[in-house]
């Protein structure tokens, strides 16, 4: 293999251990230390979750700013928000600023959380003057509908007498009426992109509430009263907007914050990891390309469904590359990820304690990509 040989790195991040970025230098570092002469074309991944921001802003040489924005519980946090190379896009994790991971387990709450911090980066991302807004909204610890994100632009959410609702999906029982006087106007400028990988409705059995709800802290009670108050702000909405989303695929996600993206920002849902692939040039990168390196923390079963490594894979088997997949963990009942990935190395190089294993994660990903080009020399040399 000679410098005309060309490896696309295209790796999520690798939680808790290395980002995207990162491991994306860990792997070149290892093939350098056996050839030099390879070209390696680094593309961070995310699939649309944890770590999306940081990718899409590293691939398109982009920044990171931080605002400070009302968190979940009405307390003040840091969140970071991303404006991506081209100076127009801003990139935005919901969980940044209304994250499950924000709340301490004993004050999870969902009749009280706001997704009103989201709002804010939205905002802030407007006040960067951007065209475009990518949002993930993996992780929430809300179940508000959007309402917090729509009073934070400005819009008012009114009960009966006129009185402005408090924050959290325990309000919109009262909902009667929406104001959008003041909401900010910017917003029909853009254009606004989801990544959202569940198709759970509004309301129901198959709803917010129902299903995630218990995980952000809702009680049986809780979650028939949560579900009670999102049907009643979808009434309202198709009062007032003249649109009906209780059957809309994703409305659902996020504690219905899929719903509040739709109605009042015009957003598109799409799958995390298309739009990655979109935003990151990964398949015009791929075309060119010799083989097609990826990987993550830990590949299973599970990969196949809209985690990066197969999103990867089946973009290169698209213009067949082969697929080298790498992973700190190697679960079970994998062998359907052999349709698209072609060989799948575990980078542990002994035996290690959890944390031990995520502080040599990047140590360990260059010792494994070193020996897969050990093992790729001597197969050509066969």
């Amino acid at each position: 293999m000679n410098k005309d040989f060309v490896i696309v790195l295209a790796p999520d991040s690798f939680k808790e251990s290395m980002t995207a970025k990162e491991a994306c230098e860990a792997m070149e570092s290892g093939i350098r230390k056996v050839n030099n002469q390879i070209t390696c074309i680094q593309v961070p991944m995310a699939d649309g979750g944890e770590g999306t921001m940081q990718s899409l802003v590293d691939a398109t040489g982009g920044e990171i700013f931080t605002a400070r924005v009302i968190g979940p519980l009405g307390n003040e946090v840091d969140a970071p928000y991303g404006i991506l190379g081209d100076g127009k896009t801003g990139v935005i994790e919901m969980a940044s600023a209304s994250g499950l991971h924000l709340v301490r387990k004993e004050e999870r709450n969902p009749l009280v959380t706001t997704t009103y911090g989201t709002g804010q980066l939205i905002k802030a991302c407007l006040d960067q003057g951007v065209n475009k807004l990518l949002i993930g909204i993996g992780g929430s610890a809300t179940n508000d509908g959007g309402a917090g994100l729509v009073q934070a632009l400005g819009g008012k959410l009114l009960d009966a007498n006129g009185e402005e609702l408090g924050f959290g999906g325990g309000e919109l029982g009262r909902l009667a009426r929406i104001d959008l006087t003041n909401f900010d106007p910017r917003i029909k400028d853009i254009t606004v992109e989801v990544a959202c990988d569940v198709n759970n409705p509004l309301c129901g059995e198959r709803g917010a509430s129902v299903v995630f709800g218990p995980q952000k802290g809702a009680t049986p009670e809780v979650v028939e009263l949560l579900d009670k108050n999102l049907m009643n702000y979808a009434k309202i909405i198709k009062a007032e907007l003249n649109l009906d989303l209780l059957d809309v695929p994703g409305a659902g996600a996020a504690g219905g914050l899929g719903a509040g993206l739709m109605v009042f920002l015009n957003g598109t849902l799409k799958k995390g990891i298309d739009m990655v692939i979109e935003y990151t040039l990964l398949e015009e990168k791929v075309q060119d390309a010799d083989m097609v390196w990826t990987g993550e923390g830990s590949i299973d079963f599970q990969t196949k469904f809209g985690k990066t490594p197969f999103g990867v894979a089946s973009v290169a088997k698209k213009y067949h590359k082969p697929v080298v997949a790498i992973a700190g963990s190697i679960g079970e009942n994998i062998d359907s990820l052999y349709e698209k990935i072609d060989s799948i190395f575990c980078s542990m190089q002994g035996v290690y304690s959890l944390e031990e294993a995520l502080a040599n994660g990047q140590k360990n990903l260059q010792k494994t990509s070193e020996q897969v080009i050990r093992f790729l020399n001597l197969a050509r040399q066969m």
